[in-house]
């Protein structure tokens, strides 16, 4: 939510970096009682964190209890736990102050230090396909509303079902686009060997942004991204865990 609002705001007033999570964190620590909302938001990162890799490690279907997921889903729970770990521990430095920031350019660097290594092209590759693979699934699972199965439905109001639909559907749509943007340049990032290719989520607004109609397609993404979050504090509540 954070990020989609900020992202709105670049959008509309035409001021003002595209964010990323970072960004959107370290604008919250500025805030009244910014640390203490950040703290929470640590607390919540390490538990999802821990949440994924419970879910690599022990391979079952831990909510349905039903038979052992496949070695690639595993793989991506340990994918999801180890960047959300790297996440919580970034948000941790924020709240304790020890992180600068500043570094708009961690995704080049981080970048040329892979293409650096054997076969460094061919896993840069391998992320950007992954991205436009996480792409391709959240819109599949955002138009054909595949969200919902998830969901306690029967605890909601016809109302609150469809309304919570259609954020939903916003939202892993404009998550997929995200994502897909990421994907793409970062599989041109390994053909071209050229770490500047890379980008994060704060460079996939920023190119929506340059092109033509880009505060419209800005706007229109980061409205998604905030239905997304909208979308998050619904499945907190009705996720059938």
């Amino acid at each position: 939510m954070l990020v989609g609002f900020l992202a709105v705001r670049v959008a509309l007033l035409g001021h003002g970096q595209t964010p990323d999570r970072s960004t959107a964190l370290k604008t919250v620590v500025d805030e009244q009682f910014g640390r203490a909302l950040l703290g929470a938001i640590a607390v919540g990162l390490a538990g999802y964190a821990i949440w994924q890799l419970a879910r690599a490690l022990l391979g079952g279907d831990l909510e349905g209890g039903g038979e052992d997921e496949s070695i690639f889903k595993r793989i991506g729970y340990a994918g999801r736990g180890i960047f959300y770990g790297a996440l919580f521990v970034s948000t941790l430095l924020i709240v304790l102050g020890a992180d600068e920031g500043g570094d708009r350019n961690k995704e080049d660097k981080a970048t040329a230090y892979v293409l650096d290594l054997p076969l460094g092209q061919y896993l840069v590759g391998a992320v950007g396909l992954a991205f436009l693979a996480a792409s391709l699934v959240n819109v599949y699972r955002g138009v054909t509303r595949k969200f919902r199965e998830k969901l306690k439905l029967r605890k909601m109001s016809d109302f609150e079902d469809k309304a919570y639909s259609v954020v939903g559907v916003i939202g892993f749509v404009a998550r997929g686009v995200v994502f897909g943007l990421v994907g793409i340049f970062l599989v041109r990032a390994a053909y071209d060997y050229d770490p500047k290719e890379a980008v994060g989520i704060d460079g996939a607004l920023a190119k929506l942004a340059q092109a033509s109609y880009g505060p419209f397609l800005l706007g229109l993404t980061a409205a998604g991204l905030f239905a997304f979050g909208l979308y998050s504090f619904v499945e907190a509540r009705y996720r059938g865990v």
